[in-house]
């Protein structure tokens, strides 16, 4: 009986755990979220809306990311946008490898 009871005990104490430790996310993700939103501005839509942001897609690994974020790069009168500057890199070492090929 006391094994049983000993699971249970521990079942119990994990789930509040548990619990504790989401509502703590919730609440440090409220706080961020308040403290990291921005002051509304005279651009901002009469509808309440915030603006939308333009996504752009990083040539090397896909991944869509906001240009606002995003590490540009001008090439050839165009601009190309990546996530990381690993990316950029990877990129940039690329285009010299085929460029020395060709």
């Amino acid at each position: 009986m006391t094994f049983l009871a000993g699971i249970v005990r521990f079942l119990f104490w994990l789930l509040i755990l548990s619990w504790s430790v989401a509502l703590l996310r919730r609440a440090v993700s409220w706080m961020l979220r308040k403290a990291v939103a921005a002051p509304p501005s005279s651009e901002a839509p009469a509808s309440g809306e915030a603006p939308a942001r333009r996504l752009v897609r990083d040539p090397v690994c896909g991944v869509h990311v906001a240009e606002v974020l995003s590490i540009p790069l001008r090439e050839d009168g165009g601009v190309l946008h990546f996530c990381s500057t690993a990316c950029r890199d990877q990129y940039i070492g690329s285009t010299r490898k085929f460029a020395a090929n060709a």
